[in-house]
Formats: structure tokens, sequence, C-alpha cells
């Protein structure tokens, strides 16, 4: 296979999720193509996860905040691999996707629940970026083709845990 589509899921689908797609999005092409979604949407993109993904030179057009009911519709893309990247949305129970993905969980601080200074807020939403980036370079640096899927989950948990 040669193209890749991925669903990073969180629970309010506004910041970490959203930080993901965005990334992919942009380093992944034409190998990978990224979404986002949420359980329970937010309905909003947090405006500190925009400034960070503007700061970073990562394009922020068409960024929204959606339900994960939206890749399970018929018509959706076909998935192959879910990422939770917040502890609540592991626990919950998911829609059936179509096409089996792989799932992993890539759990990152929730930065829209730090409080006190401007400095800590942008602290915390930069460390979620950088985090979320560098998983997201290892999982480009994975000769995906040349590995069967228990390998290919086994690389996607080691990740996670980085």
């Amino acid at each position: 296979m040669s193209h890749y589509n991925v669903l990073f899921l969180c629970t309010g689908n506004s910041a970490r999720s959203i930080m993901a797609e965005a990334i992919l999005n942009l380093k992944g092409p034409p190998t990978f193509q990224a979404y986002s979604a949420g359980s329970h949407p937010a309905g909003i993109v947090r405006p500190e996860a925009l400034r960070e993904l503007e700061v970073a030179h990562v394009p922020i057009e068409g960024l929204r905040s959606k339900s994960w009911e939206e890749f399970a519709q018929p018509g959706a893309p076909e998935l192959n691999f879910v990422f939770t990247v917040c502890d609540n949305a592991a626990q919950e129970v998911c829609p059936i996707w179509p096409g089996q993905p792989m799932t992993a969980h890539w759990g990152v601080p929730d930065p829209a629940s730090v409080a006190g200074s401007a400095d800590n807020i942008d602290r915390a939403y930069r460390d979620a970026f950088l985090t979320l980036d560098r998983r997201i370079s290892l999982l480009l640096c994975l000769p995906l083709a040349s590995l069967d899927r228990l390998a290919i989950h086994k690389e996607l948990t080691r990740i996670g845990k980085q």
C-alpha cells in the first residue's frame, strides 16, 4: 500500500488531535492523509493550538472540531490507522471503523487543562506540539510496506511511548 489514512482522536477535538492532523497533513503527503475527530467535540478549535501551528508554519485552513461519527459513516475515508491522543478517548468504546484500521494510543497531556500564567499555557501547547511532531516524524520513518501488521503495531505502540 502506498497511501494511508490516519485518524487522530481525542475527546474534544479542539487541540491535540487538531495539531496532529495539521502536522501530518504538512509532512505526510503523498503517502499520508490525516484527519481528526472527537468523541464529544467541543465545536471549536482552541486558539492556542492554532497559534502554535502558525508559529511552526503549519497550515491551519480547514481545521475544525468534528465528531468521530463522521468517520464511521458510509462514504467516509477508509482508515488505515487510528491514534488516540488523550487518555479519555483511549478508554471509550469507539465506533466500528470501515477497513479495520490499526490502533495505538499516543497519549499527550492536555494543554487545555493547564491553568496559570500565559507562559505556562503557551509552554503546555508547545510541549504538546513538539511531542506530536516527534511522534509523527517517527511514523514517517517506518518502512510500512516491508513490515507485517504485528510489527507495525509494535512500532506504533513504541512511538506512543516516546
